[in-house]
């Protein structure tokens, strides 16, 4: 039989989750985020639980491609824009709309031969300082823009940088409405963090949900998935190998970084970071063992990780070990929880699901 590791999509979490933004972001079009395909979900598991979205958004053409060839017509928007000349001749084909953030992507469109003008969303710089114009330049790229036959519609964007934070995001909504108060065409200014935290300030025509979408807090340790009303949708599972009797002065797996203080049960689960479970997370991470709470003891090997089954005598081979998400007992494991001892993001922890790990939907 396979590897009894697992990673299961919740496709009905997923559905919830859009649902949400979607009653925080009162009267604004959702597009769904499923950049990095999906942020490890998989574009093609998503794709109904998602169909509700007024759009989706990603970052490569390839991941375009896959959208539409779900059967998707309706908007496709490319976060990050073309990256070349021909990539606007696929544009063209595919219907796609496409952010612009630079004067190298302004002449790109100056330059292309299409009888069909392209829908762009000009994307200003407020603070964020990755991609963008900054504020004194982006009416002379707006009028660059309205100038071309190429271009059909021009949208407005920005992104933020502290919406998950104490400094929030006042600061770049003024900079924001200061220079793009006259000018007209539609707005998507909101993230995750900003469309649960900042919904009436930043209330837009487009808000642009990621992170939530997937069960994930945008503002953890703040607060949690559960406060939110967000849903794990993803939850990554094994079972025991084998169980262990240790006695005091007993030490575990490489390095001898955990020892015994006195006689204890372990179990040994087979997950590890070939696996994509994170090698930094050590003594203290919460696991699930038969949908109780424990946590992992020693250091994360390449296939394998050691737990503390004190809290669940009963365990034994073949125990349902669930790292992050919903255990079959319905006790749930946020994701958020598991990346802090880390020392990371649920982001990272979504994406870096090994391609190893099989996949399935429920």
């Amino acid at each position: 039989m396979p590897r009894p590791i697992l990673a299961t999509i919740h496709t009905a979490a997923l559905a919830h989750n859009l649902e949400r933004a979607r009653r925080a972001a009162v009267d604004s079009r959702v597009w769904a985020v499923v950049k990095a395909n999906a942020y490890g979900h998989g574009i093609e598991r998503v794709f109904d639980p998602f169909r509700a979205a007024d759009g989706f958004a990603m970052l490569d053409l390839a991941e375009a491609e896959r959208v539409r060839a779900l059967g998707w017509r309706g908007p496709v928007l490319l976060l990050e824009g073309v990256f070349e000349p021909r990539d606007l001749e696929l544009c063209s084909r595919l219907d796609l709309w496409h952010t612009v953030h630079c004067d190298e992507q302004i002449d790109m469109l100056a330059a292309h031969k299409t009888q069909v003008p392209q829908r762009v969303f000009l994307k200003m710089n407020t603070g964020m300082n990755r991609l963008g114009f900054a504020p004194e330049r982006f009416r002379s790229a707006w009028t660059r823009l309205d100038a071309l036959p190429q271009v059909d519609e021009i949208s407005l964007m920005t992104h933020f940088s502290d919406a998950d934070g104490p400094r929030g995001v006042a600061h770049q909504l003024e900079a924001f409405e200061r220079v793009t108060r006259d000018l007209p065409g539609e707005r998507s200014i909101a993230n995750s963090a900003a469309t649960l935290r900042h919904a009436a300030a930043t209330r837009a025509d487009w808000v642009r949900p990621g992170i939530l979408l997937y069960g994930s807090a945008p503002d953890f340790p703040e607060h949690d998935a559960e406060h939110w009303q967000l849903q794990p949708a993803m939850t990554l599972s094994t079972r025991l190998l084998t169980v262990q009797t240790l006695k005091a002065g007993d030490t575990i797996g490489y390095g001898s970084r955990f020892t015994a203080e006195g006689p204890m049960t372990i179990g040994v689960a087979a997950v590890g970071y070939a696996d994509g479970y994170p090698r930094h997370c050590d003594t203290g991470t919460p696991v699930l063992v038969d949908g109780v709470r424990t946590r992992m003891v020693g250091r994360v090997s390449m296939d394998m990780i050691t737990v503390d089954l004190t809290p669940v005598p009963q365990a034994r081979f073949g125990s349902e070990v669930t790292l992050w998400g919903r255990a079959a007992n319905g006790t749930v494991l946020p994701i958020d929880e598991v990346a802090r001892s880390a020392g990371t993001i649920g982001y990272e922890l979504m994406c870096a699901v090994a391609p190893r790990v099989p996949v399935a939907t429920d």
